[in-house]
């Protein structure tokens, strides 16, 4: 097997004295698309921060596409991570353009007169806002697209540096039904290219899980409950005792379903 792009031993973090991951080890390697599910307050969120590198751990060690923090240029490093969350798009000025918003990625701005670009980023910007299904709105700005077509701008955003890891931080989180579904089908479009780098995506429902994601890791009380082939991961049991309730769980089309068993 190949060098893992994300490594992380015994990684725990303390946060006002109390443990918000604890003694966490987790692999991603080439080709691997991850869901991370678990409650509120498990650590789903600091572990992407982690693995992004906008946050240290207390201890343990973490390697990110080879290099090792605490021993590497984050700055630079960031630039090879393609990294995206639901309150990203709230730091983002409206008027500016969709295709705009991409190019930033290059030079991970927030504006697009702190740098300057050519048509080539232009294009290229484009070409990322079509493979994620929207480039008819690459002029349009921002603030007028819906959250559901924000949110892929910010998917297509991931990918301007050619990164070699994508992580997602509940990219689906307060879209509706119709916003959710578009963006899930942008994200197993991309899972089944072999082009794409590997994926972790955070979120809480298993009904967001793109058909195409290949790898699960369960966090329950900020430890490993499980991880590894989501087929073997995601059962109903593993999951009842993540979420701590009885649970059916159910798979159609390659889509999870699940819900809580009646009395």
């Amino acid at each position: 097997m190949s060098e893992p792009v994300l490594d992380l031993r015994g990684v725990t973090k303390i946060a006002d004295e109390r443990p918000i991951l604890r003694d966490l080890d987790w692999q991603v390697h080439a080709g691997e698309r991850w869901v991370v599910l678990g409650r509120n307050g498990c650590g789903k969120t600091t572990l992407l921060r982690i693995a992004s590198l906008y946050l240290h751990p207390s201890s343990g060690t973490v390697t990110v596409l080879g290099e090792t923090l605490g021993r590497c240029d984050v700055r630079r490093l960031r630039e090879r991570i393609g990294f995206s969350s639901a309150s990203f798009a709230d730091m983002l000025r409206p008027a500016l353009e969709a295709a705009e918003i991409v190019m930033t990625a290059k030079h991970a701005a927030l504006e697009p007169w702190w740098h300057t670009y050519d048509e080539a980023d232009r294009a290229q910007a484009f070409e990322l806002l079509d493979r994620v299904g929207i480039a008819h709105l690459g002029s349009r700005q921002f603030g007028t697209l819906s959250s559901g077509e924000r949110q892929r701008v910010l998917l297509a955003r991931t990918l301007m540096n050619d990164p070699g890891v994508v992580l997602l931080d509940e990219p689906t989180a307060a879209l509706d039904l119709a916003g959710r579904e578009e963006l899930v089908a942008a994200l197993d479009a991309l899972a089944r290219d072999p082009l794409t780098p590997p994926v972790v995506m955070v979120t809480h429902h298993v009904e967001e899980i793109p058909a195409s994601f290949t790898h699960a890791l369960l966090l329950r009380d900020g430890e490993s409950l499980a991880q590894g082939p989501i087929g073997d991961v995601l059962t109903a049991g593993t999951l009842a005792s993540c979420f701590g309730l009885p649970l059916e769980l159910e798979r159609r089309g390659g889509r999870w379903l699940a819900w809580a068993k009646s009395s």
